[in-house]
């Protein structure tokens, strides 16, 4: 195999010429030039005279063996594969540790039992295990733990902060939000909670999409749940993450698409309003002496327009609105915005059911992300679950929970759960209208049997 000179960043491409001798591939680049070569050989039979055969399989194998040699000249020349949080820690600091964080949630990194040297094997990816698996991690740390020497001169100047601070092990941004909230001392609000441990609490950082953090002291196996991971949010404990792929991206979707969107910006436009913040207002308006949430009795809406993550897992799902008009006026725009702010939160209640009937124990909701600052988001979900919703005094609760595993690494707090006591505060606590319960456990009725349904579309669309 040769290579050639000094390659710049930029889109390569594999040619690959199957021959009657051998295989034969190419890295080239965008301006056509052969940068890496590799050959192998095809074996050849000849069972009889003038009768030649070649296998198929044999043949396969050896593009699979060129594009591999191909692969290890963009892929040998790298030192390290870092999950971004470990990236920017190593930019800070120039220490190659990973957080326990990202390598459990993201890399298959078991904290008990390590890497394991078999899936990597069956991925053809066995080459990482080389060295002590120096490429993508040997040295492992819970997040909050000080990393090195913290900032490097270097980093130091670049960030204009001084040399020597110390730098936390890192947490995925769904994660540090988790942090942020969930620790939060709730004494003299009323909360159950108050009295349960902090297993009792579910974190959703809820924006563009959104996720459900539950811990517990052992592990539970949730289907459709992610996890469990071990000290991948609180050290101690086990994670499990539950999620819905779109949730702020999905109200953003049906609100501007609906015909009367030009008429909501107007309108929002003049009073000097955010769009969502004059629908809130608007829908005060038209619902007369019921309930604002009353107002979809014969509105629903399945909220999986891009498949559902939790807890079906199940991408081939699509939307569903049910109980449309003619009428395409600012009232329905209210009422569609209102139905799918009610649909995210009945997949959150759909979740939580997966996780209590799991083993979870979960009695509380801390929600934090751009959604938790729209009041109606945050009534449907304690309306709909039936649970009390505490929101934080700092919004930002991702920035929050970076700033208490810098606490921790700074040796101010002598663990992750003391500063997360200290450092995350109550704002304001919403309680569910518990005299709404018996509409929104129909309505919770009618969302379970449109997924049904749909199931049953596609067998019969699908059916022979």
């Amino acid at each position: 195999m040769m290579s050639g000179g000094d390659q710049e960043p930029g889109h390569y491409y594999v040619g690959i010429d199957v021959g009657t001798g051998s295989v034969r591939a190419a890295l080239v680049d965008q301006r056509g030039i052969l940068l890496a070569f590799a050959e192998r050989p095809i074996k050849k039979w000849e069972p009889q005279f003038n009768h030649h055969e070649q296998s198929s399989e044999d043949i396969w194998a050896a593009c699979c063996h060129v594009t591999k040699n191909l692969r290890e000249t963009c892929w040998d020349k790298a030192g390290h594969f870092f999950d971004l949080p470990d990236f920017l820690s190593w930019k800070a600091t120039g220490v190659t540790a990973r957080s326990l964080c990202s390598l459990v949630c993201k890399w298959t990194y078991s904290a008990e039992k390590g890497w394991d040297d078999s899936f990597w094997k069956m991925i053809g990816l066995e080459d990482l295990i080389g060295d002590n698996y120096s490429k993508i991690g040997n040295l492992v740390l819970p997040p909050g733990t000080s990393l090195g020497s913290g900032l490097t001169p270097e980093a130091a100047k670049e960030l204009g902060l001084p040399p020597g601070i110390a730098v936390a092990a890192s947490l995925i941004d769904a994660h540090a939000g988790g942090l942020g909230v969930i620790g939060a001392d709730v004494r003299g609000y009323g909360l159950v909670c108050e009295e349960q441990p902090v297993t009792s609490r579910l974190a959703v950082i809820c924006g563009t999409s959104s996720c459900h953090m539950g811990i517990s002291k052992d592990p539970i196996f949730v289907p459709g749940v992610w996890g469990p991971y071990f000290s991948a949010m609180v050290p101690g404990f086990w994670l499990n993450e539950g999620g819905q792929s779109v949730t702020g991206k999905l109200i953003d979707h049906m609100v501007q698409s609906h015909a009367a969107f030009p008429e909501l910006q107007a309108k929002a436009t003049a009073r000097c309003q955010s769009i969502y913040a004059y629908l809130n207002s608007h829908l005060d308006l038209i619902k007369k002496a019921q309930p604002v949430g009353f107002l979809t009795v014969d509105l629903h809406v399945w909220p999986d327009f891009h498949g559902n993550r939790s807890p079906l897992a199940d991408l081939t799902l699509k939307g569903m609105v049910t109980g449309l008009t003619l009428s395409q006026g600012l009232d329905d725009l209210a009422i569609l915005y209102l139905a799918t702010v009610q649909a995210i939160a009945f997949g959150t209640r759909f979740i939580i059911e997966a996780m209590q009937t799991a083993g979870h124990s979960l009695s509380t909701l801390f929600l934090c992300g751009g959604l938790s600052k729209n009041p109606l988001f945050v009534q449907m979900h304690a309306d709909i679950t039936g649970m009390p919703v505490v929101l934080s005094q700092e919004v930002e609760s991702v920035l929050v929970g970076a700033a208490v595993l810098g606490a921790c690494a700074s040796g101010d707090f002598t663990s992750v759960q003391e500063a997360m006591a200290r450092m995350s505060k109550v704002g304001k606590v919403v309680f569910p209208r518990r005299e709404d319960k018996k509409y929104y456990d129909k309505k919770y009725q009618v969302f379970l049997k449109m997924v049904e349904h749909q199931k049953e579309y596609s067998a019969i669309m699908n059916g022979n």
